[in-house]
């Protein structure tokens, strides 16, 4: 079978349609995550009873199993527990990218309750002491010193989270979200060049990438002045 090349251009031009639905899967799902490991690491670093455990295990639940699993249990666990609890909602009527988003944001909330707490770990107490010497509260520090400064170390882990949360939204292709993989494969089923057809999405995903590393170059510097440090 002969290689077709322009088949590879024509076969992009339909993927790049796509890159909008690839990326909102990408994004979303680390800022609703964001927003679920603060609740984690306030619930850590005050330890509030009863909710210690629970967020516990669900580091431990969503750290170790596959993201794949997740959407799953998502996509098929809704609908019944809908229908259970008389809540009205119907997977008809919930768009499909929205279940991926919805345990993509789990799996996300998991590892970035973990990267916030390795950023916390990392900093100097000597600042913490600093902030209580003038008078800070436990709350006031944590939210103007040992947050910010957390963040800012866990940059690069922000980065590679979300490069791998957007080669991860490939995996939506089984529940028939047409993002990038899954528009490869359409694509390709007419003439059976799949091959070609995965060779324009790994370069698409490739640019992607080149472009989300160059945004954390520039956030590394920039926090990097911040702290009166050099990179």
């Amino acid at each position: 079978m002969q290689f077709d090349f322009p088949f590879i251009v024509s076969a992009m031009k339909e993927m790049v349609k796509t890159i909008p639905l690839t990326l909102m899967m990408a994004v979303l799902p680390i800022v609703f995550g964001f927003l679920v490991a603060l609740g984690n690491i306030i619930v850590r670093i005050f330890r509030i009873k009863g909710l210690v455990a629970c967020s516990r295990f669900y580091v431990s639940f969503f750290r170790s199993t596959p993201a794949i699993l997740h959407i799953m249990l998502i996509y098929l666990g809704i609908p019944p527990v809908s229908s259970f609890f008389h809540l009205g909602w119907s997977a008809n009527e919930i768009p499909v990218s929205m279940f991926v988003i919805m345990a993509l944001s789990l799996t996300a909330g998991a590892y970035l309750t973990e990267i916030i707490r390795s950023g916390i770990l990392a900093m100097d107490t000597g600042q913490v002491e600093a902030a209580y010497s003038i008078g800070l509260t436990y709350s006031q520090t944590f939210r103007r010193v040992i947050l910010p400064q957390a963040l800012m170390v866990s940059i690069p882990n922000f980065t590679n989270l979300g490069i791998g949360f957007l080669h991860t939204t490939s995996i939506a292709a089984i529940v028939a979200v047409p993002e990038i993989t899954g528009t490869a494969t359409i694509v390709a089923s007419d003439n059976y060049a799949f091959l070609e057809a995965f060779i324009g999405a790994a370069i698409i995903y490739w640019v992607l990438t080149l472009i989300l590393e160059s945004a954390n170059g520039v956030l590394e510097r920039k926090a990097a002045r911040f702290q009166g440090g050099t990179l």
